[in-house]
Order: C-alpha cells, then sequence, then structure tokens
C-alpha cells in the first residue's frame, strides 16, 4: 500500500512540472514575454488547456 502511494505521489510531482515547462513554453512562444511566462507557468495546466481549446 505505501509503494502504491509514493508512486502516485511521484507521478502528481512530475506532472505538475511538466505543466508548469509546458505552459511557459507555449506562452514565451507566443508572447515573448518572461513576465507573461512566468504567470502562465504558476496557472500552469488550466493555461495549457486553455491554448489547446483557444487556438
Amino acid at each position: 500500500m505505501n509503494n502504491k502511494n509514493e508512486t502516485i505521489t511521484k507521478t502528481v510531482k512530475t506532472g505538475i512540472t511538466f505543466g508548469s515547462a509546458l505552459a511557459m513554453v507555449i506562452s514565451y512562444v507566443n508572447w515573448h514575454s518572461i513576465g507573461w511566462a512566468i504567470i502562465h507557468g504558476l496557472m500552469s495546466w488550466v493555461y495549457v488547456i486553455y491554448y489547446i481549446i483557444r487556438y
């Protein structure tokens, strides 16, 4: 049981980190602004999903 919880925790941490990095890259490529990239990185997957739906 403990091993399963540990695996889920690692997956969630990796997913959040990847989502933030992806959001920052998408934002910087579109807007060429480090400020917007940071803000969108904090929003993580919310911005990635918004970008997919919008564009």
